[in-house]
């Protein structure tokens, strides 16, 4: 028996492992994700009446009826619009395929709530498009682009490259050979899409709509600029309007429940369901060619939805910053550039130093438990923003409470030492993006042979030199991408932010809000683009690495 055999892991998870700080951080991570959720789950314990009341005959019904038709709005548009376009991408060769394939994942890096007010401003009554459509026609030109389709095309075109890329990279590994069996049983084209390659690829197809719909159910600021009432927008009025934080949180923990019922139900629909991997990918040469007229509507379509997604609200940003915009870079905007990159940079150091640390503990420990504590720690990509908002500050309340009576028992002033600082806010961004940061840590780290660090350890080396010399060399592209991934989605996070930030710490994303909520679309546009500009690198990213 050979040693890597009789030691399966990597020197230093073993070392951290006998002395339990493995299993102690991973615990610390879970306990971290898993006390938010409780507090709310406890919320219930006292309900004002009154709020509830008010709510029940106002809010509540609406609420649950535009969450329900929003999320299969959305669910059914993307499927509509990334299903097909990744079948052609990956199966079919027409004008503009390449470079369609990378330009269909562009839209990833534009927010939710970006989208949505660049299109309400170009859209909506005094926008330019009514307003040239008047002067064409006349004065009876005159619609509103507020309501459920409207919220339901903006978040659709935003989220549909989550379906659009894992569907791709499923039909890629399948191969001509299934549709070659399906052709020579007698079924055509659409048939063999339809019974063979789409219920093949289906499990990557339910990943990606899960992803869509969390991050519907999550969005906060797209609703809010539509004014278009669902849970996201209802937590933070009970939070503001009616200054309750626990009303908050009970409204926190039924969306927590719908949240909860679609992944297990995702889960559940998925099953043990898997699709065979061709063991090599065909070249261009094994593509179905389209002819005249077919492949250039395949390219128009490609075309339009790439135009409406990612063009028009990019172009728009830049007209709008052309137009006088760019007069709000002064020393309040950076401030705001400041305050957004310290606590990305700040989240994104301690959110990857988590990941690493979790990274160790699943490949050190096997089994059931070990899986179970790493699936709970990184269970909050799937959580709403501000439900984990409502559930910390609910924790640090209780955690003030304790610290208030220990002050007063010392003859000390009663000062908050958790509620009003920086760290709640690090605590919800490093609880959110967790799982952002743990799945390309836990991919390098698999990719390092367990003999590697066991040599070194026999040849003398000490456990900081393994480190420095081993891990951190083969790990600093996963590290790298982690960290440039969690960066920029607590760039773009705004419920968190909006929530729980401290005064004086207004970021780009607060700036939008602010200024999306008094229609000021034109002052939006400067952070809009920043935000847009910056998502662009970890999309490219994704790009180089599904092309692989």
């Amino acid at each position: 028996m050979t040693l890597a055999a009789a030691r399966p892991h990597p020197y230093l998870p073993n070392l951290l492992r006998r002395v339990g700080l493995l299993r102690a951080c991973a615990l610390a991570l879970a306990f971290m994700v898993g006390m938010p959720l409780l507090v709310i789950a406890l919320s219930w314990g006292e309900v004002n009446a009154e709020i509830w009341l008010h709510l029940a005959q106002t809010q509540l019904g609406r609420l649950l009826g535009n969450t329900l038709v929003l999320v299969l709005g959305v669910g059914v548009s993307v499927l509509l619009l990334g299903v097909p376009l990744a079948w052609f991408i990956a199966t079919c060769e027409f004008p503009g395929r390449k470079w369609f394939d990378v330009a269909l994942m562009l839209p990833l890096a534009v927010p939710a709530y970006v989208m949505a007010f660049v299109l309400v401003g170009l859209l909506d009554y005094a926008g330019p498009v009514q307003t040239l459509l008047r002067g064409w026609i006349g004065p009876s030109i005159a619609f509103s682009f507020r309501g459920t389709g409207a919220v339901v095309m903006v978040m659709s075109l935003v989220l549909y490259p989550y379906v659009y890329m894992l569907s791709r990279n499923a039909f890629l590994a399948q191969g001509r050979e299934p549709l070659e069996a399906a052709r020579v049983l007698g079924l055509g084209p659409l048939q063999g899409f339809l019974r063979v390659a789409l219920p093949m690829a289906r499990p990557a197809i339910i990943a990606g709509l899960a992803l869509a719909l969390m991050e519907t159910l999550a969005d906060f600021g797209a609703v809010a600029v539509f004014n278009y009432d669902t849970f996201t927008t209802a937590i933070y009025k009970a939070w503001y309007g009616f200054f309750n934080l626990q009303t908050a949180a009970q409204l926190a923990s039924m969306l927590l429940l719908i949240v909860l019922t679609g992944l297990y139900l995702e889960r559940r629909g998925r099953g043990s369901a898997r699709y065979y991997q061709s063991a090599r990918r065909r070249a261009k040469a094994s593509r179905m060619p389209l002819q005249g007229y077919k492949a250039w509507l395949v390219s128009a379509w490609c075309g339009l939805v790439f135009v409406l997604a990612f063009l028009v609200p990019v172009g728009q940003l830049l007209v709008w910053i052309l137009q006088g915009a760019w007069q709000d870079l002064d020393a309040r905007y950076l401030g705001l550039v400041g305050h957004t990159l310290y606590l990305a940079a700040i989240a994104a150091l301690i959110t990857v130093a988590a990941a690493f640390l979790l990274a160790l503990y699943r490949r050190s420990y096997k089994g059931a438990l070990s899986g179970g504590i790493v699936r709970l720690a990184t269970v909050g990509y799937a959580l709403p923003g501000s439900v984990l908002a409502v559930g910390i500050m609910l924790s640090f309340n209780w955690l003030d409470g304790w610290a208030a009576q220990l002050q007063t028992a010392l003859g000390l002033a009663v000062q908050p030492v958790f509620v009003g600082g920086v760290l709640a806010l690090l605590l919800a961004y490093t609880t959110r993006f967790l799982a952002a940061a743990f799945g390309p840590v836990e991919t390098s780290l698999d990719r390092i042979r367990p003999s590697i660090p066991e040599a070194a350890a026999i040849l003398g080396a000490r456990p900081a030199e393994i480190v420095r010399r081993i891990y951190l060399p083969m790990l600093t592209p996963g590290l790298l991408t982690a960290a440039l991934l969690v960066f920029v989605d607590v760039m773009k996070e705004m419920p968190a932010t909006l929530l729980m930030r401290p005064f004086g710490w207004d970021t780009l994303a607060v700036r939008i809000y602010e200024m999306t909520s008094e229609g000021l679309w034109q002052q939006a546009a400067l952070p809009g683009l920043s935000i847009v500009l910056v998502g662009l690198v970890p999309v490219i990213i994704l790009v180089r690495r599904s092309a692989h």
